[in-house]
């Protein structure tokens, strides 16, 4: 496995890595930012947790500190949600911590007065810009943003922004950029709608794919085959029975989100919920609650299953089956992260036995099936080949907090809600495969210790002599 000094890369980005205890890449990264550093286009597919985000910044801060100094926008990072913005963000300012390199993060739900600063750093210029596709698309629509120095476009969790019904605002995006640019798409998944998108707006792109259908290693999964009733006591009955360190359980609506944390802070358990009505700086209040260890329980809707970089986390927990396999592999890659181990757990209630069976199909093997603790009563029996009827879930309600509302509604406003037709076909891209691999650890090794100390001293970029301390260990993420 290649260590990051076999990359040749700047010293300043070598000392932020370094910093932060890291010296072999992983496998995306490995295959990835060679590609990145010859400035081809490039489309990647790999899992959560593989160090997707690692692998375009650490390229992207390399080539802006080999130019000559600009004062106009060198990079644009377009992801799905404020959350993954920020964790981007967060991720280039330890990377950058030793270079002469700008950023900002471009997000909907705060004050007047981010808006105004977001403003000030796209009409004034910054090395990187990271943003959402409606915020981004509020700036361009006033028409004081100037895109025509950009020389990157990244999209991350291109097949999320998809879902999500971002494909008009990527393309209003593009067509404000120069046609003469790299384009790096890093996706989870590779449905038709990425080659579809990839072909629209990639030239020539290299591909890189690391498998992607099964969840890591490290992680024990296990499901319960529950009654909508029985779901609320089983999760107050796992949380109470475990001492464990930090735990994220998902459910498809806000709803049950909201009753889930309703019952489990009359148990007296450390809880908190995040959701789509809440406001971002309490959104952010309870991730940097959680991170630090203050509230060792998040309830969420889906809102945290991609990009959100925590390291430890002790359990997953799975309230509703995920709408479909992809979803399955992002919800447990929460837990298990860089070769740590955790624990995932799913509930299926009758209606989705079918599809846990093709998640299992997917994944290419069957699920361990927990046993229903005795005082909550009959289980119903696993039968993955047909689902109840609808309405058929074991009872009226589904916890004490009020009646669950399902998976009905998932993603109902953001599904499909752009088909458009291949305007044109591209050249096969050609294709690096990777085995499944988990990441390594990005410690000591003979190799990168001989190669560091024949490194010379580097000389640090003005501006930077006052600095206290190197940033503190973060996930290669």
């Amino acid at each position: 496995m290649a260590t990051f000094y076999e990359f040749d890369l700047n010293d300043a980005v070598l000392d932020g890595i370094e910093a932060m205890g890291y010296e072999q890449a992983t496998p995306i990264q490995e295959l990835t930012i060679p590609i990145t550093l010859s400035g081809r286009d490039l489309i990647a597919c790999a899992q959560t947790g593989t160090g997707k985000t690692a692998a375009y910044l650490l390229p992207t801060l390399h080539r802006i500190l080999e130019q000559p100094q600009h004062s106009k926008i060198h990079t644009l990072i377009v992801s799905p949600t404020r959350e993954l913005a920020l964790q981007i963000d967060n991720a280039l300012t330890g990377f950058a911590y030793f270079a002469n390199v700008s950023s900002i993060a471009v997000y909907g739900g705060g004050s007047g007065e981010s808006f105004d600063r977001e403003k000030k750093a796209l009409q004034t210029g910054t090395d990187i810009i990271v943003a959402t596709p409606g915020r981004l698309l509020a700036h361009l629509n006033l028409g004081y943003v100037d895109f025509s120095s950009i020389k990157t476009l990244i999209l991350d969790e291109a097949d999320r922004m998809l879902d999500m019904g971002f494909y008009d605002d990527i393309m209003r995006i593009v067509s404000h950029l120069p046609k003469e640019r790299q384009t790096l798409m890093f996706s989870a998944t590779m449905p038709p709608r990425i080659r579809q998108l990839a072909a629209q707006i990639l030239h020539n792109p290299e591909q890189v794919n690391i498998a992607i259908s099964k969840p890591a290693e490290g992680i024990k999964q296990i499901a319960y085959c529950t009654y909508n009733t029985q779901k609320l006591p089983l999760l107050e009955h796992i949380l109470q029975s475990q001492d464990l360190l930090s735990v994220i359980v998902f459910s498809s609506t806000k709803q049950n989100v909201k009753n889930m944390e309703r019952e489990l802070k009359k148990l007296g358990l450390s809880v908190a919920a995040i959701h789509s009505d809440l406001e971002q700086n309490e959104r952010e209040e309870t991730l940097r609650l959680f991170r630090n260890r203050e509230i060792r329980i998040i309830v969420a809707t889906d809102v945290l299953s991609r990009g959100i970089d925590i390291e430890n986390i002790s359990m997953v927990v799975n309230y509703d089956v995920p709408g479909d396999g992809a979803d399955y592999v992002h919800r447990v890659g929460r837990t298990a992260r860089a070769e740590s181990t955790g624990q995932a757990v799913t509930f299926i209630n009758p209606e989705d036995m079918r599809r846990f069976g093709a998640i299992e199909q997917l994944i290419g093997y069957e699920v361990e099936k927990g046993t229903m603790p005795e005082e909550l009563g009959e289980a119903p029996p696993y039968t993955p080949g047909k689902s109840a009827p609808r309405g058929d879930r074991g009872g009226k309600g589904g916890s004490r907090g009020g009646k669950p509302q399902g998976n009905r509604n998932r993603n109902r406003d953001g599904k499909n809600r752009s088909e458009h037709k291949n305007r044109g076909e591209a050249k096969p891209p050609r294709t690096h495969e990777a085995q499944p691999a988990n990441p390594q650890p990005q410690g000591e090794n003979t190799q990168a210790g001989a190669e560091k100390k024949k490194r010379k001293k580097r000389r640090r970029k003005p501006g930077n002599e006052n600095r206290q301390a190197a940033p503190s260990p973060a996930p290669v993420s």
